[in-house]
């Protein structure tokens, strides 16, 4: 954790006019702490590369100091909890992004407890289609307990959200402002709940406008925090596939939702399977797949040593299918039981978790 005097001296870097995070962060490489940069001479900031006298005349400036502390007192009076990139608890994935943001905050309860972070993002225009495959997913991982990521924007954002806290795991959502307003306004009914079962990350400060050229940043903190990014349903442009983009230059997996050909919400997914940006996501056993999750070593002993596991309904219709069958790929299985496609595959991971089926090449499944 910060102390107050690292912090404010944080917050002042972070406040300096056309100082970005990456040219920040090389000023902490060359000077060791915040509070060093202010108090070293004007020669010796003029000798680091691109601090020329508009940043100087920046980092020499008392007024930001005096701004500091007022932001200070505003996060001590609203518990808000501020995240510097060299603390620990800053969240890991995104200590690897070189344009990760110098100081992040945060309101909530957000545990970053685990490895397992998925941002989904998508069109605020959501079809039904989109609506319940995003909801299917969540329900499906929810026994691996990820973290789910979003933007609390309209459509997909705000149902990853509401499903997340519906399954019971935390939800994390990425604001483009500060927390004296909530955007939109009608998610502001949102904020409680949300706060309960994770919380909200921004970089901005408390005074900070809502502005659109924000969406950027926002986007780039949603990319950068978890291990995958999801994209369930987008247009041919929109934020989502600017999200997709920033997710694949740090090199993080990236997974798109087909549609079909003709359904203008899923050209931005068919453009990113096209290009072989992302895998192509038809069903919630994809994710744990590609990612190399050890689904078996997050099911409870008990679930793996009992022969006598307690199955749903659902779920023991489609074992007894799979052990009179034998190998099968999920349409058959899907088709043989009667049961839609999509609902297969939550049925199917949540029988692999019990130890009951496993996966196998090809998308196809067997007893064990």
């Amino acid at each position: 954790m910060l102390s107050e005097s690292e912090l404010l001296y944080a917050l002042a870097l972070q406040r300096v006019p056309n100082l970005g995070d990456t040219s920040a962060k090389k000023l902490l490489r060359t000077f060791g702490s915040s509070e060093a940069i202010f108090k070293s001479k004007r020669e010796a900031l003029l000798k680091i590369e691109g601090i020329g006298p508009h940043r100087l005349k920046g980092l020499q400036s008392s007024k930001l100091l005096h701004a500091a502390e007022r932001e200070i007192k505003y996060l001590q009076r609203n518990r808000i909890q501020a995240f510097y990139f060299l603390d620990s608890e800053y969240p890991e994935n995104l200590r690897h992004c070189p344009d990760g943001p110098l100081l992040l905050f945060s309101k909530g309860t957000i545990q970053w407890n685990t490895s397992r972070i998925l941002s989904i993002v998508g069109t605020r225009q959501a079809t039904q289609h989109g609506k319940e495959f995003c909801q299917h997913l969540i329900e499906a991982l929810s026994p691996l307990q990820p973290i789910i990521v979003s933007g609390f924007a309209y459509g997909i954002d705000i149902i990853a959200h509401r499903a997340a806290m519906d399954a019971g795991l935390q939800t994390v959502a990425c604001l483009a402002h500060g927390f004296e307003q909530w955007y939109p306004k009608p998610h502001q009914k949102y904020v409680t709940p949300l706060c309960e079962n994770g919380g909200f990350l921004t970089e901005f400060w408390s005074d900070a406008p809502f502005e659109r050229t924000n969406f950027l940043r926002r986007n780039r903190i949603i990319a950068g925090i978890s291990e995958a990014t999801i994209v369930i349903e987008s247009a041919e442009k929109g934020g989502s596939l600017v999200t997709a983009d920033i997710a694949h230059s740090y090199g993080r997996e990236l997974f798109a939702v087909p549609g079909r050909v003709n359904d203008s919400q899923s050209v931005g997914c068919h453009q990113l399977i096209k290009r072989q940006y992302a895998h192509m996501l038809t069903q919630p056993a994809d994710v744990p797949y590609v990612l190399q999750w050890d689904v078996q070593r997050t099911a409870p002993k008990q679930h793996q040593t009992s022969l006598f596991v307690s199955l749903t309904a659902d779920e023991e219709t489609i074992y007894s299918f799979l052990s009179a069958s034998g190998r099968l790929p999920l349409d058959e299985i899907a088709l043989g039981c009667k049961v839609a496609t999509s609902k297969t595959a939550t049925l199917l991971l949540q029988l692999e978790l019990k130890g009951k089926v496993r996966p196998l090449p090809g998308k196809c499944y067997e007893a064990c």
